[in-house]
């Protein structure tokens, strides 16, 4: 058999699986989009409309939308960099050969990921609470006022900024770790010869080195982040204010709380076409700077 074929072969049941589960539910979204599909039209298939980008049209004139979407960016903007840095701090400390039992440490910084977020939020929300969270009691300590982390507009976000980076900072930080231990050994002695500091071997070495590595983690986690949903979902339910409603928790509310799945579904494709542009200025930019 021509091996080409029998490649193909070989990929069908992968390839039937994704275009089942996938593709076609995909499809079935992009079609919903260009329909006013609700909750009469689920009653009665007889009500549906095609209504082509009407669906778009309406979210580009809705405040909601563009309030949604600032927030995300705030989400995004805010918490990508700071969970990358913490991400790469934590390899850095476990890829040190002073550091002692990294096996432990990489499993319990691992360990947030795969816990479940109803449950970690609950917690999370007792040490921010007004009244008796540990956060206020420390504040309290050394004098300063409570604050209402999770009923403040002003402080909402930033609260569910850093719940998530130390929900996900683990998944990034095996990476990281990943990419060091692949850096030679022998490029650091040859620096420490000539003199370089450990600032300087981070800076013309690791740096560098790190760079394809830390490009991917960066896409990974941009993608990650303007995803989001379980955190405003279980701790703020969107509030103070609408203040954490990002473009997910606002498709979610039109697609099962409003019935609305044309609309839903319009902001679905919508948050890809953002997410790819935003995905595809990351590796131009990337790439001038390898060519530079």
């Amino acid at each position: 058999m021509n091996p080409q074929r029998a490649a193909w072969w070989f990929l069908a049941p992968a390839l039937l699986v994704l275009g089942v589960f996938f593709l076609l539910p995909v499809i079935a979204a992009l079609g919903l989009s260009l329909t006013d599909y609700d909750l009469y039209a689920l009653a009665d298939i007889r009500h549906l409309r095609f209504v082509a980008l009407g669906n778009y049209w309406d979210l580009l004139h809705q405040p909601a939308f563009w309030s949604a979407l600032g927030h995300t960016f705030y989400f995004v903007l805010a918490g990508v960099p700071l969970s990358i840095m913490v991400s790469l701090g934590a390899a850095l400390l476990l890829n040190s050969p002073l550091a002692r039992c990294k096996p432990f440490f990489r499993t319990a910084l691992f360990a947030p990921v795969v816990t479940t977020v109803a449950a970690v939020a609950l917690v999370w929300r007792y040490i921010f609470n007004t009244k008796y969270g540990m956060a206020n009691y420390v504040l309290g300590a050394v004098g300063i006022h409570p604050v209402d982390w999770l009923g403040d507009p002003h402080w909402a976000m930033p609260t569910i900024i850093l719940f998530a980076v130390w929900k996900n900072f683990g998944y990034n930080m095996i990476i990281f770790l990943a990419g060091l231990q692949a850096i030679p050994g022998d490029l650091y002695e040859a620096a420490r010869i000539d003199g370089a500091s450990p600032l300087q071997q981070f800076r013309h070495i690791t740096l560098p080195m790190l760079a394809p590595t830390l490009l991917m983690v960066s896409i990974l986690t941009v993608s990650g982040y303007f995803q989001l949903f379980a955190e405003p979902y279980v701790m703020t339910e969107g509030g103070p204010l609408q203040s954490t409603t990002s473009v997910l928790y606002l498709m979610y509310n039109e697609g099962f709380k409003w019935w609305n799945f044309g609309t839903a579904s319009a902001v679905a494709f919508l948050l890809f076409v953002i997410m790819f542009a935003v995905t595809a200025l990351m590796l131009r930019v990337a790439r001038r700077g390898a060519a530079a």
